[in-house]
C-alpha cells in the first residue's frame, strides 16, 4: 500500500487539498495521512510520500496528477526546497511531518520533554531558566516573559490563571492558527509549564470566532491530554477551557480579552494593576499569545542558554514571519532574529510578484508602520523596529505594489481603528473617526497642507493619550504613509 501525506491545514484546504483528499479516499491502494502544513503556501496543495533519505513532494497538485504521484513519478526531495531548507525551525519543527492530534507522535518527536523537566524543577528554577533564555513575548509588547511569571508567582492568591491569547486578528498573520490546528499539544504543554511556575490550576484558551477548525483541534487535544493524565499541576487537576471570541479585534488586548472571558463586552481596562497581579476575576493571571506558550517547551527541554544562543543581543531565539501580499512566495518562516527585511523578502518571499513593482511593506498588522524600499535594510528584531518607530508585532509582513493608492490605504487603516475601537477612551474613539474624515476629504480632492498637519497633530495626541495600543498605534500607518509618499497626498490637494 502506498502512503501519501497531505496537509489538513485550513490554508491547504483553501488551496484545494480537500479535493485531493476526496479523490484519494476512492483509491484502496492508498493510505492517506493528514498532517500539519509545511507553511509553504505558494506550493500548496502539496502531496508527499516516503522515499530513501526522506520524503518526496509534489507541488500545486491537481487531482489528475495523482496517478503519477501514486506511481512515484517525479517529485522533489523535501530537503531540497530552498524555502524550507533555509529556515531554522524549532517551534514549528513538527510541521508537515506529524499528524496534529496524534499524542504518541508528538512524544516521539520530543514532545512533553519540557514538561517533564519542569516537573523536576522548583517554580523559581523554571522562571530562572526563562530568565537565562531571555525570551520576550512574541506579541506586540515583547515584554520579558520571566518577569511576568515571577510577578504572578510572588503574588499571593488562592487562585491563579493561565490564559492563551488566540485572538489572532492582524491581517497577514496565521502562525497561532497553524499552531492550534497543527501542533496543539505544544500549546497545552507550554501552558502547563506556566501553571507549574506560578501555581495556577485553571487555564483558558481564547480562540477567535474565525478559527473553528483550530477550536475543534484544541477540544480534541485537551480530551486526549486528559485521557493521558497530563492535565494536572502538583497533583491537582488543571482545568483547561476554550472560550470562543465574537470577532472583536480589540480583544487581542489582554485586558479586553479578560473582560470578554468574564462575560462582559471587550473593553480595555486601565492599568495598573496589570494582569499578573489582578487579571481574570481579579486574580493573578498570565496572558500570553499562542506562539509565546508554544516556544516554552523547547526552552525547558534544551535549556535557556540554548535559546539565548540564537538571535541578536536583545532579541533572542527565533522569529516567526508570515509573508504575504505582492510577493512570489507566500508562507510561514521561522529563522533567528537579525536578518534584514530586504533579505527576508528576497530569500523567502522570492521577491516581488511577476509584473509588479515594490512600493511599500507593512510589518505588524494594521497598526504597523509602512516602509518604502529605502528602509528595507532594517534588521528584524524588536529594538531595531522600535528605533524606526515601528513594531514587529506578530510577524505579519504584507507587501504592496505600485497599484496601491496610499491615501486609500491610510483611510482604510484609520477606518479599521474607528470600527474596532472599544470606545472607552476619547483619543481612540473620537480621534480615529476624525482621522478617517480628514482622509476622506483628501480622497475627494478637498485636501490641503493644513489637513496633513492636522493629521500629524491628531496622531501625536492619539499616540500619547490612548488607553491601549489600538489607539496608540493607529496613527503609525497613516503618518508613515504621509512621510514616505507625501507627493501622492499632495496631488489631491485643492490648494
Amino acid at each position: 500500500m502506498t502512503r501519501l501525506y497531505l496537509s489538513n491545514d485550513t490554508s491547504s484546504h483553501a488551496a484545494g487539498a480537500h479535493r485531493l483528499a476526496e479523490a484519494l479516499s476512492a483509491r484502496p491502494e492508498v493510505q492517506l495521512v493528514r498532517t500539519s502544513a509545511r507553511g509553504a503556501f505558494f506550493l500548496e496543495p502539496i502531496v508527499e510520500r516516503d522515499a530513501l533519505g526522506g520524503r518526496m513532494a509534489w507541488f500545486n497538485v491537481a487531482p489528475d496528477a495523482l496517478p503519477a504521484i501514486i506511481a512515484g513519478q517525479g517529485g522533489t526531495p523535501i530537503q531540497e526546497i530552498p524555502f524550507l531548507a533555509r529556515q531554522s525551525r524549532h517551534t514549528f519543527a513538527n510541521f508537515g511531518i506529524t499528524e496534529p492530534l496524534a499524542l504518541d507522535e508528538y512524544q516521539l518527536r520530543g514532545g512533553l520533554k519540557g514538561l517533564e523537566a519542569a516537573v523536576g524543577m522548583t517554580p523559581e528554577a523554571i522562571i530562572q531558566e526563562l530568565n537565562v533564555s531571555r525570551l520576550r513575548g512574541r506579541g506586540g509588547a515583547a515584554f520579558p516573559v520571566w518577569n511576568k511569571w515571577e510577578v504572578a508567582r510572588q503574588t499571593e492568591s488562592a487562585e491563579k490563571f493561565v490564559v492563551a491569547n488566540a485572538d489572532e486578528g492582524d491581517a497577514g498573520t496565521y502562525c497561532d492558527r497553524m499552531l492550534m490546528e497543527g501542533d496543539p499539544f505544544r500549546l497545552i504543554e507550554g501552558m502547563l509549564i506556566c501553571a507549574r511556575a506560578i501555581g495556577a490550576t485553571s487555564g483558558y484558551i481564547y480562540c477567535r470566532q474565525e478559527y473553528p477548525a483550530a477550536a475543534r483541534a484544541l477540544e480534541y487535544a485537551i480530551h486526549k491530554a486528559k485521557e493521558a493524565e497530563l492535565l494536572e499541576v502538583d497533583g491537582e487537576d488543571f482545568e483547561l477551557t476554550i472560550v470562543r471570541g465574537a470577532g472583536s479585534y480589540v480583544c487581542g488586548e489582554e485586558t479586553a480579552l479578560l473582560e470578554s472571558i468574564e462575560g462582559r463586552r471587550g473593553v480595555v481596562r486601565s492599568k495598573p494593576p496589570y494582569p499578573a497581579v489582578a487579571g481574570l476575576y481579579a486574580k493573578p493571571t498570565i496572558v500570553s499569545n499562542v506562539l509565546t506558550f508554544a516556544t516554552i517547551p523547547e526552552i525547558l527541554a534544551r535549556g535557556g542558554a540554548w535559546h539565548a544562543s540564537m538571535g541578536t543581543e536583545r532579541s533572542r531565539g527565533t522569529v516567526v514571519l508570515q509573508i504575504g501580499g505582492r510577493v512570489k512566495q507566500s508562507g510561514l518562516v521561522e529563522i533567528p532574529f537579525g536578518l534584514t527585511l530586504r533579505e527576508a523578502l528576497d530569500r523567502f518571499g522570492g521577491g516581488i510578484a511577476s509584473g509588479a513593482r515594490f512600493k511599500a511593506v507593512q510589518v505588524g498588522g494594521p497598526l504597523g508602520s509602512l516602509f518604502p524600499e529605502s528602509k528595507l535594510d532594517i534588521p528584524i528584531c524588536y529594538d531595531a523596529f522600535a528605533e524606526a518607530g515601528a513594531i514587529l508585532g506578530h510577524g505579519g509582513i504584507v507587501v504592496y505594489d505600485q497599484e496601491t493608492d496610499m491615501i486609500d490605504l491610510a483611510r482604510h487603516f484609520m477606518a479599521f481603528t474607528a470600527d474596532e475601537s472599544c470606545g472607552k477612551c476619547t483619543p481612540c474613539r473620537i480621534g480615529s473617526v476624525r482621522g478617517r474624515e480628514i482622509l476622506e476629504r483628501i480622497q475627494a480632492g478637498e485636501g490641503s497642507a493644513e489637513a496633513l498637519d492636522l493629521l500629524k497633530d491628531l496622531g501625536e495626541t492619539m499616540k500619547a493619550t490612548s488607553l491601549c495600543a489600538l489607539g496608540g498605534r493607529a496613527p503609525y500607518p497613516v503618518l508613515t504613509a504621509i512621510e514616505h509618499f507625501r507627493e501622492e497626498f499632495q496631488r489631491r490637494f485643492t490648494h
